[in-house]
């Protein structure tokens, strides 16, 4: 099949889509399809071989927000006076997201401009479900996507954590409320990462069962995985995931620390994520609880980098509210290290309770402390956990199971779409 991914930020620095993304298009190219992939900045390295089709974006959101001159590019600031330049900027100073739907217009006028001469069997969006996915519906090719979780999930949680007013209005107009609700119905098929996924799926945007595929991400168990003579780091901890969403649940593991600092063990959290210092609310938690000393923030770091804090920490914590599926957890288990997590959306179908970890309740850090002074006082228990850990992800987590399945999604879809 001829196969066009759509993703809006490609990069595997930005979160669970980039790899997504970085592995579905390898394995279905190694499948033998043919693969190109339309994305936006900061753009990915992508397997050789696979066409890459990079969209423009002023990729406005990690630009400070002061003035006009900020949104300007420097490299020709008359860029912006196109229309969807345009739409950014205006977008973006009203503190909304606006990458999604300029990103998937961009997309639409790409496939129509490339179906002269290359015509896709099927189009594939990564959770951008913006509208610009039904006029390229309406040229007649099937579209299917990948819906890792409900946005208005994010809503919800940036509603219930907003320090004040300013926070909770940012919250409300960051994401269209209606557009993916209305797109995801009138697709030809949606894949859910879980259980738990298609259950909000459907639930909030109302998209019929008949349409939702579950279809679990994977894991390259040849890069995670334990490294030979790396050493425990003794009462360590790690998490990774961007403590400015605040569906990752940063200010309850916060508060466990503070918790447990009163135990004086030494207690170390190293976090993977960058942080802007003027904005942020892990940094203001850190500060408010006295608890800087138990933390360290790596900043962006190679896989091989992650591979290695991996696998010198004693415990993974994901303190999550709501997880589609729990890629962090998942890759800590390939390394094996227990993970203590919470018990929301997917990750009780990745973490299998009292065997390759301890769930608790979900903003419960008393909970979370708990569970980590358990762990940390039993090391037969962690060794134990951390091989069960990686024989679960071997077993139910590849990959190209991952690209195979969704190969059926294709087929289902093509199908439906030819007998119309």
């Amino acid at each position: 099949m001829k196969v066009c991914l759509l993703c809006y930020r490609g990069n595997m620095y930005c979160g669970g889509q980039g790899v997504y993304l970085y592995y579905l298009s390898r394995e279905l190219q190694r499948l033998g399809h043919e693969v190109d992939v339309m994305v936006g900045p900061p753009y990915p390295d992508i397997s050789h071989g696979i066409r890459v089709h990079r969209l423009e974006s002023l990729n406005l959101w990690d630009k400070k927000v002061e003035g006009v001159r900020e949104f300007l590019p420097r490299d020709n600031p008359l860029r912006v006076l196109t229309p969807f330049n345009l739409y950014e900027v205006a977008g973006r100073r009203l503190g909304m997201f606006p990458e999604m739907v300029t990103f998937s217009f961009r997309a639409y006028l790409k496939i129509r401009q490339l179906m002269a001469s290359h015509r896709f069997d099927i189009v594939h969006d990564n959770q951008c479900l913006a509208y610009g996915l039904l006029p390229i519906r309406a040229l007649g090719l099937p579209v299917v996507a990948t819906i890792h979780h409900p946005l208005p999930i994010d809503t919800k949680a940036e509603l219930a954590q907003a320090r004040n007013l300013a926070e909770r209005i940012k919250g409300i107009v960051l994401y269209p409320p209606f557009m993916q609700g209305i797109v995801a119905r009138r697709l030809d098929a949606v894949i859910t990462d879980s259980r738990s996924s298609a259950r909000e799926v459907s639930r909030i945007f109302k998209v019929p069962q008949s349409k939702i595929r579950l279809v679990y991400p994977g894991v390259d168990t040849k890069v995670y995985r334990r490294l030979d003579g790396h050493k425990k780091e003794p009462n360590s901890l790690i998490m990774v995931g961007r403590t400015d969403d605040r569906k990752k649940g940063i200010r309850y593991l916060l508060q466990a620390l503070r918790l447990l600092k009163r135990d004086d063990v030494g207690l170390r959290l190293t976090i993977v994520d960058k942080v802007n210092p003027r904005d942020s609310l892990a940094l203001d938690l850190i500060n408010e609880y006295g608890i800087g000393s138990m933390i360290t923030f790596t900043g962006r770091i190679t896989t091989e980098e992650l591979v290695a804090r991996y696998s010198a920490a004693e415990i993974a914590v994901t303190p999550s509210v709501f997880e589609g599926f729990g890629l962090p957890a998942a890759e800590a288990m390939a390394c094996e290290v227990p993970v203590i997590a919470t018990r929301v959306g997917a990750l009780p179908e990745v973490v299998k309770e009292g065997e390759t970890g301890i769930l608790v309740p979900p903003e419960d850090p008393h909970a979370l402390a708990g569970a980590i002074k358990q762990l940390l006082g039993d090391e037969a228990l962690r060794r134990r956990m951390g091989g069960e850990g990686r024989r679960r992800v071997e077993r139910h987590f590849s990959w190209r199971q991952t690209a195979g399945q969704i190969v059926e999604v294709y087929q289902e879809a093509l199908s439906r779409s030819n007998s119309a």
